[in-house]
């Protein structure tokens, strides 16, 4: 199945009530009332974007607005990983994300400068998480690789770290770095086990 989908039916199913309520109240402006009355399900709801090209796997700014406002942040995670997943020619960067974002707290900014995001857009992203310094960082993390692409890569993200004299945070993302060709008992890919012991600080 299109990894997009599965994406969608698995927010799909972790959907209260209330909550697709208040989806649909919001897609008001984009769905007529009458395909809204046949809603039934977030899946339901994403299936009709879908049809009207307000919903696309390259275009998920919609859908990422849609879930900040149910402050459902832990689907939003689902849509980040979704987003920093590699596409041909493109690194898997998720693990060194997990990394960054729970090590360098307050200096998300300094980062995301150096990863060359916009001062408009860091603003954009300090009004949708005012409270949460994890969920800035991961979104200017996904906004450089979006915007980089294929040369969004590990080691251009640990110079960034070392510019911002975040060597520590770089050391754990050097030393994390998946091996090339290992494999755990199963078969499949392992990357090398780090040290979360340094967590990041919280917004007041």
């Amino acid at each position: 199945m299109d990894p997009f989908l599965v994406l969608l039916h698995s927010l799909s199913t972790s959907l209260s009530s209330s909550e697709l309520t208040e989806l649909k109240f919001l897609c008001r402006g984009r769905v007529g009332k009458r395909k809204l009355e046949l809603v039934q399900s977030g899946l339901d709801l994403f299936s009709v974007l879908l049809e009207q090209n307000e919903l696309e796997p390259k275009r998920p700014e919609l859908l990422r607005e849609l879930l900040g406002s149910l402050r459902r942040h832990d689907l939003l995670r689902r849509l980040d990983d979704f987003e920093a997943g590699a596409a041909p020619g493109e690194e898997d960067l998720r693990w060194a994300f997990d990394i960054v974002c729970d090590n360098v707290g307050r200096d998300w900014r300094r980062l995301a400068r150096q990863l060359k995001v916009s001062d408009a857009k860091i603003d954009g992203i300090e009004e949708r998480y005012p409270r949460n310094l994890s969920e800035r960082l991961r979104e200017a993390l996904r906004m450089w690789k979006n915007t980089e692409k294929e040369n969004a890569t590990a080691a251009q993200l640990v110079h960034a770290l070392r510019a911002c004299r975040l060597n520590l945070v770089a050391d754990l993302v050097e030393d994390a770095q998946p091996v090339p060709g290992a494999v755990n008992e199963s078969g499949a890919m392992s990357p090398m086990q780090w040290d979360p012991t340094v967590s990041s600080s919280e917004a007041p």
